[in-house]
C-alpha cells in the first residue's frame, strides 16, 4: 500500500502526445479516450470515542448526499468503514480510481458540506497521527494509512 501522497497513473506507450491520439494495433489512431485506472486500494485507521461510538453510527447510516457525490466525484468507490467495539479502532478501506490523488483531496477539502460533516465527525474520533489536527488540514493527515500486506484479487 503506497501512503506516500503519490497518484496512481496509467501511462500508454500508444499515446502519441505530438499527434494528441491513441494509436491502436495497427497503428491508426482510434479516438481519444482515457483507459480506466485499476485503481488502488487504501485503507486507513483512526479512534472512535467511546461516548460517541452511537451518535456516529447514526450519522453514518444517513450520510449527506452532498458527501456522497463529492466522494463519487473524486474518484473513490467501493468506501466501507467498520467499527472494532473492544478497540473502538475505525477501519476504513476504499479504492482510488482517479489519475490525482493530491488534487482529488484538495477538491474534496473545498467542498462546504464535507468541511462541515468533518467537523462533525472529527470532534468524535482521535488521530492516530502525530501532528494531526482535522481531517480539513490534509497533512498530516486525520485519517492514518496502514500497508497493505496481503491481496488476493
Amino acid at each position: 500500500m503506497r501512503q506516500n501522497g503519490s497518484s496512481p497513473t496509467s501511462v500508454d506507450p500508444r499515446l502519441d502526445t505530438a499527434a494528441g491520439s491513441i494509436a491502436g494495433s495497427s497503428g491508426s489512431p482510434v479516438s481519444p479516450t482515457r483507459v480506466k485506472n485499476p485503481g488502488r486500494r487504501i485503507a486507513q485507521i483512526v479512534k472512535l470515542k467511546p461516548e460517541h461510538v452511537e451518535r456516529y453510527k447514526e450519522v453514518h447510516a444517513a450520510v449527506w448526499p452532498e458527501v456522497l457525490k463529492q466522494i463519487k466525484s473524486c474518484n473513490i468507490e467501493d468506501y466501507s468503514i467498520f467499527h472494532d467495539p473492544e478497540t473502538n479502532i475505525l477501519f476504513a478501506t476504499m479504492k482510488y480510481i482517479g489519475y490525482d490523488y493530491a488534487g482529488d483531496m484538495e477538491r474534496m477539502r473545498e467542498n462546504p458540506r464535507v468541511r462541515e460533516w468533518w467537523a462533525m465527525t472529527d470532534g468524535w474520533q482521535e488521530s492516530m497521527v502525530p501532528g494531526a489536527t482535522s481531517s480539513e488540514s490534509g497533512e498530516p493527515t486525520w485519517w492514518k494509512g496502514v500497508e497493505e500486506v496481503f491481496y488476493s484479487p
